[in-house]
């Protein structure tokens, strides 16, 4: 398919889905295909553009899975590292054999603070606790700290966000930064992603898109201010464009964020999920017979949904941001099916 074939292609899988976002992909180094559609701002009917900053929720787990790279690549601490050893904080209940590798794979079996199994709101959480205070990692851990746990380290897989906020807080005692510091600097800088960033949800820069959260008639909406912590942490939460999530696998698998080794541990399958669904550190894996079709990563909260997906066999690589609570699993879907 050439540019055109795919241009039209996005074009009919957006207007399908009465879409509001970006869809963007790269084939080897050339662009392919792009498309905004709807409105960063619908009260001044600002349209999105190619270049709009969307939030992308647990999307943003790559970020900390490489930055914990990149200090075991310094020898910082290792994936069999204990927690407690990492980190100065007490948590009475946990197990003591948790290592920075349960972390990484949701297999650590820690309380979390949002358990999808037992919540399906993730609003319902700041009723009690007004979402202005969560503005670091340490905010979110009496959600949590003393909670017992819920299985033994490494027996099974189950999505954990609490996880990624205790990696978040082991980069900020292993190398005395504030956590969203250090993964501007060390990860966005260093991949070029100018446009990306944990910015406040009541200081939002220009050309950054409100999340809306429509009702369920589709009559009336709202922005999701009062929905999501104050500014994104290790767990998620960050801002970013297409283009600069494009920037990111690359600088990936180009070994220019963590050497080859530590990169490739990375990007093995580190527990099953499903079938031929795995997850690595921080993304997940899908596999087709013995290979493996892509990797993606995507994050949903309200007024947010993202995908964005390498595909190693084709060399293609994918970012679809929104800021709506549905669209861009579809569309990836509807894409994939033509590849």
């Amino acid at each position: 398919m050439g540019r055109s074939d795919w241009d039209r292609l996005m074009e009919e899988a957006g207007s399908k889905n009465d879409f509001s976002g970006v869809i963007y992909m790269k084939k080897e180094n050339e662009i392919v295909g792009e498309a905004a559609y709807g409105y960063a701002n619908r009260s001044e009917k600002l349209p999105n553009t190619i270049h709009t900053r969307f939030g992308i929720a647990s999307g943003c787990k790559l970020f900390t899975a490489i930055g914990i790279c990149q200090l075991v690549e310094k020898g910082l601490l290792s994936f069999q590292s204990k927690l407690h050893d990492c980190l100065d904080i007490d948590f009475p209940h946990f197990d003591r054999n948790i290592t920075i590798h349960h972390l990484l794979s949701h297999t650590s079996g820690i309380p979390d603070y949002y358990d999808e199994e037992l919540m399906d709101d993730f609003e319902a959480l700041w009723q009690e606790r007004p979402v202005y205070t969560m503005r670091s990692s340490r905010d979110f851990l009496p959600l949590f700290k003393n909670n017992q746990m819920k299985f033994n380290p490494g027996e099974k897989f189950h999505y954990n966000n609490a996880g990624f906020i205790l990696l978040g807080l082991v980069i900020e005692e292993q190398t005395g930064k504030k956590f969203t510091d250090f993964i501007e600097t060390e990860v966005f800088q260093q991949c070029g992603m100018k446009d990306s960033g944990y910015f406040p949800m009541d200081h939002l820069p220009s050309n950054t898109a409100l999340g809306y959260i429509d009702d369920e008639k589709g009559e009336t909406w709202r922005t999701n201010i009062y929905s999501i912590p104050a500014i994104g942490g290790a767990d998620g939460g960050a801002f970013s464009t297409a283009p600069d999530m494009i920037k990111l696998w690359e600088a990936l698998f180009s070994y220019q964020l963590v050497n080859r080794e530590i990169t490739q541990m990375l990007l093995t399958p580190q527990v099953c999920v499903k079938d031929d669904v795995h997850y690595g550190y921080g993304l997940w894996i899908n596999m087709k017979k013995e290979d493996i079709f892509k990797y993606h990563v995507m994050g949903y909260d309200p007024g947010v949904s993202f995908h964005s997906a390498v595909y190693p066999a084709l060399d293609i690589k994918m970012a679809i941001t929104s800021n709506e609570e549905t669209g861009p699993y579809d569309i990836m879907k509807t894409i994939e099916d033509h590849f």
